[in-house]
């Protein structure tokens, strides 16, 4: 899948956002309003400085607080203004919202394994995964679609929602989407244009992207 307009060779980094004292306890969010920490914001901050580097073109994020305090340092450094936008959040997960890992799996064992196992489950009653991409990658497009040539778009946002977002802009079948690794805090994953749609170049990552020097570049 491809962005709208002429523009080639444009770029997308999809951020996570810093760490949350719910994070630590292993408590899925979901969209749940949750703060950084001390050490979410300063991971936040060095993220900044590495990813101004690339002299993005423009930012969107979620709108929940923990993304959007992220963008905010992303902000601050390069001048530019931030969109916040709410089909950027976390998959609303109902019931498991707020409860640890082994609470989920104690009280939903069998609908936390046939998630695993790659299953279209409402999680807690909420959203599908492919409901998020829905939501998530249209906006993603819509901001990727008005970048100049070789332009580059930041998007804040959550370990679900972007993974969910990667799969649908790379064309991958939504029972693949788990085989795409988790995003540490702060950490980032780049989609870069080529010539048969995005391609995924960096994923968790968390120094700057090198070039690809090889046969497969």
């Amino acid at each position: 899948m491809n962005g709208s307009g002429s523009g080639r060779g444009r770029r997308i980094v999809l951020w996570r956002h810093g760490q949350t004292a719910w994070n630590l306890e292993r408590r899925f969010q979901g969209s749940t309003d949750i703060d950084l920490t001390e050490t979410g914001v300063g991971q936040a901050r060095r993220a900044a400085r590495l990813l101004a580097s690339l002299r993005p073109d423009a930012i969107v994020a979620s709108d929940l607080r923990r993304a959007a305090d992220t963008a905010a340092e992303l902000a601050a450094v390069t001048g530019l203004a931030v969109v916040h936008d709410s089909a950027l959040r976390e998959t609303y997960a109902g019931a498991w919202q707020g409860l640890t890992h082994e609470e989920i799996v104690e009280q939903y064992g069998g609908q936390y394994a046939a998630w695993k196992r790659g299953e279209p489950i409402r999680r807690g009653g909420g959203e599908l995964e492919t409901e998020v991409a829905d939501r998530a990658a249209p906006v993603v497009l819509e901001h990727a679609g008005t970048l100049p040539d070789a332009g580059t778009l930041v998007v804040v946002s959550h370990g679900g929602t972007i993974r969910t977002t990667i799969g649908r802009l790379l064309g991958l079948e939504a029972h693949h989407w788990e085989g795409l690794g988790g995003l540490s805090n702060c950490c980032w994953s780049v989609l870069g244009e080529g010539a048969r749609g995005w391609r995924l170049l960096e994923h968790n990552a968390g120094t700057l992207p090198e070039p690809v020097l090889g046969d497969d570049d």
